[in-house]
């Protein structure tokens, strides 16, 4: 999942990146500046899996300051329209997304 989030942040001109040892797509992953822009999420119930993402594109970020996002405390959290400062249109983020995860799983349209 995290290839197909990188691939799309690509596409819109944001790098984004892995972080040893934590889950989802992060920015400047080790400096200083480092910023979560994808939560990851996996759940095992019955023997089913379960997988999710939640990609910040035009994300309201003030309500992450009540909260310790995904019990990191010492990292940021920010958005596609934070990093490149405008507002996306979400059906284009969603069709590149879809087309990355195609591609990423080997699996076509129907």
């Amino acid at each position: 999942m995290e290839d197909a989030i990188i691939l799309t942040l690509a596409e819109f001109g944001i790098e984004g990146h892995r972080l040893e040892g934590l889950t989802g797509v992060w920015l400047d992953p080790y400096t200083p500046k480092a910023r979560k822009i994808c939560a990851m999420g996996v759940k095992t119930s019955r023997w089913v899996t379960m997988h999710g993402f939640a990609l910040n594109v035009n994300t309201d970020l003030s309500y992450f300051s009540h909260i310790v996002p995904c019990g990191i405390d010492d990292k940021a959290v920010t958005s596609m329209e934070k990093e490149l400062g405008e507002k996306l249109d979400m059906k284009k983020v969603a069709s590149v997304c879809k087309r990355h995860f195609f591609e990423v799983f080997g699996m076509r349209a129907s």
